[in-house]
C-alpha cells in the first residue's frame, strides 16, 4: 500500500512575494552553522510570503545549517497569521552526490523512533512488514524522525478518508485498518525495517553511537540506472541502442546484375560461408533467366595472408577428385602430366571440386576465341584439340568422377599431379 497524497493539510507550498518588510540575515561568520541551542548568534532568515490558502502575506523562516557527519541543509518553515496554515520543508544545500544510498534501518526499541532523519523529495520509504511504500518525489523533502515519518504517512493517509467514506466505503475500510497498523508501529511491540532509498544519495539517517557502528543501521552505496538518472535531470534521454550486427551467414543476399554473356538483367546471390579448418569466404553466383548462363566466384573473406601457400596433391584414387578445392584470384595451377599450366588471375576465384576445375579449364580452352575460325593458327589448334582429347580421355577412363554422385570408377592405376600455388 502507498501514500501517495499530500500530508499536510492545504495547499502544498508558500510562495515568496516581495515586501517591505526588513530580511534578518543569518549571524557573521560561517554561512551553515551546525545546530545548537547555546548558539545564539544563529538565527533564520525572515521573508514575508504569500500564503496560498488565504492569499494574503505570511512569513518563511530560512535556516542553513550543518548535520553532524552528514552536510549542509536548508530549512524552510512557512506560517501564516490569518489562516493558521503552516508548512515545513527541507532541502539539500548540497549538489546530487555520484552515487545513490539506500538506508536499512531495523527499529527495535522506542529509542530508535527518535532517530533524525532527512528524507529528501526523490527519495523511497518502505516498510516490508506491511508491504507499505511512499513513492519518490510523492512528498516534500523534510528534516523529521522516525516517528515523524510515520506521522506524516498517517496523515496523508487520513486525509482523504472522508471523501472515500462517502464514495467507497469498502476502501476506507480497509485503509482504517491500515492506519491503526502504522499506528501500532510507534509502540514497537515487534521489531520493523525501515528502508530509505535515494537515487541522489542526500538522505540521511541519523546514528546515535558515532563514530561508531551502528549495528541496526546498514548503509549500502549503488551506482544509479539510467531511468534514476532522467529522474533526476541528470541525463535528458537514455542513449540510443546499437542495432545488433546482423549475422550474415545464415543469409542469402542478393543484388541486380546484368548477364556477362547477353547483359539482360539477372541477380547475383552472395553468401558468406566458413570453410572447416580453413577461413570465411564470400561466394558469389549469377544465373541468368534468359540465356541460361551460369557463373560463380569465390572472394576472400578475410586480409591477405603474410606467406603464399603451395599445395601438391597426387590423385591416386577415382574419390580424389571429389576433393573441396579453394582457387584463389592470384592462384596459379600446374598438371605437369598434361604439360600444362593455367596463370593467376584466370578463371577467377572458384570454390568447387578438382574435377570442376578440370571442367572449368577444358571449356576456357575450348571456347577460346583465337583458336577457332578458318584464321586459326593450324598448329596450335592442333594442340587444343589433342589437350583437350587428354581431358576427355580423363573423364571417360572415370580417373576424374563427375560434379557430383553417380561417378564412374576406373580401376586401373593412373597417377595425376595437381599444382595450386597462392600468392
Amino acid at each position: 500500500m502507498a501514500a501517495d497524497g499530500a500530508v499536510e493539510p492545504g495547499p502544498p507550498a508558500a510562495v515568496a512575494a516581495p515586501s517591505s518588510a526588513p530580511a534578518r540575515a543569518p549571524a557573521s561568520g560561517r554561512l551553515f552553522r551546525p545546530i545548537s541551542a547555546e548558539d545564539e548568534e544563529q538565527q533564520p532568515t525572515e521573508i514575508e510570503s504569500l500564503c496560498m490558502n488565504c492569499f494574503r502575506n505570511g512569513m518563511t523562516r530560512l535556516l542553513l545549517t550543518k548535520i553532524p557527519f552528514f552536510r549542509e541543509i536548508i530549512v524552510s518553515s512557512f506560517s501564516c497569521e490569518h489562516c493558521g496554515w503552516d508548512n515545513t520543508e527541507i532541502q539539500s544545500a548540497g549538489r546530487i552526490q555520484d552515487q545513490g544510498v539506500r538506508y536499512t534501518l531495523t527499529v527495535r526499541t522506542p529509542e530508535d523512533m527518535n532517530r533524525e532523519v532527512v528524507k529528501t523529495d526523490s527519495a523511497t520509504t518502505r516498510i516490508p512488514e506491511l508491504d507499505f511504500e511512499i513513492p519518490a518525489f510523492s512528498q516534500k523533502g523534510a528534516l523529521t524522525t522516525v516517528e515523524g515519518l510515520i506521522s506524516r504517512a498517517v496523515s496523508g493517509l487520513e486525509q482523504d478518508q472522508p471523501t472515500r467514506r462517502a464514495n467507497e466505503d469498502a476502501i476506507a475500510e480497509r485503509i482504517d485498518e491500515f492506519i491503526v497498523k502504522l499506528k501500532e508501529l510507534k509502540q514497537v511491540a515487534s521489531p520493523f525495517t525501515l528502508i530509505i532509498d535515494d537515487p541522489s544519495g542526500n538522505s540521511f539517517v541519523e546514528n546515535p553511537h558515532a563514530p561508531r557502528k551502528d549495528d541496526a543501521l546498514v548503509i549500502t552505496h549503488y551506482n544509479r540506472t539510467l531511468q534514476q538518472e532522467e529522474m533526476l535531470g541528470l541525463q535528458a534521454e537514455a542513449p540510443e541502442e546499437k542495432p545488433e550486427e546482423e549475422d550474415l551467414r545464415n543469409e542469402v543476399l542478393q543484388f541486380n546484375t546484368n548477364c556477362p554473356e547477353c547483359n539482360a538483367p539477372a541477380q547475383t546471390n552472395m553468401k558468406l560461408v566458413q570453410i572447416p579448418h580453413f577461413k570465411e569466404v564470400i561466394i558469389m553466383a549469377t544465373n541468368c533467366e534468359n540465356c541460361g548462363h551460369r557463373t560463380n566466384e569465390v572472394k576472400s573473406g578475410g586480409a591477405v595472408e603474410p606467406l603464399g601457400t603451395r599445395i601438391t596433391l597426387h590423385i591416386t584414387d577415382p574419390s580424389d577428385m571429389t576433393r573441396d578445392l579453394l582457387k584463389s584470384e592470384t592462384c596459379s595451377v600446374e598438371i605437369p602430366e598434361l604439360e600444362f599450366e593455367l596463370g593467376m588471375a584466370v578463371l577467377g576465384g572458384k570454390f568447387t571440386t578438382l574435377e570442376g576445375l578440370l571442367k572449368d579449364i577444358r571449356e576456357l580452352v575450348t571456347k577460346n576465341p583465337f583458336t577457332l575460325g578458318d584464321s586459326s593458327n593450324p598448329g596450335h589448334t592442333e594442340k587444343l584439340q589433342e589437350f583437350s582429347q587428354k581431358l576427355d580421355q580423363v573423364r571417360r577412363l572415370g580417373l576424374v568422377s563427375t560434379c557430383g554422385p553417380g561417378a564412374p570408377v576406373n580401376r586401373r592405376p593412373h597417377s595425376l599431379s595437381c599444382y595450386l600455388l597462392n600468392i
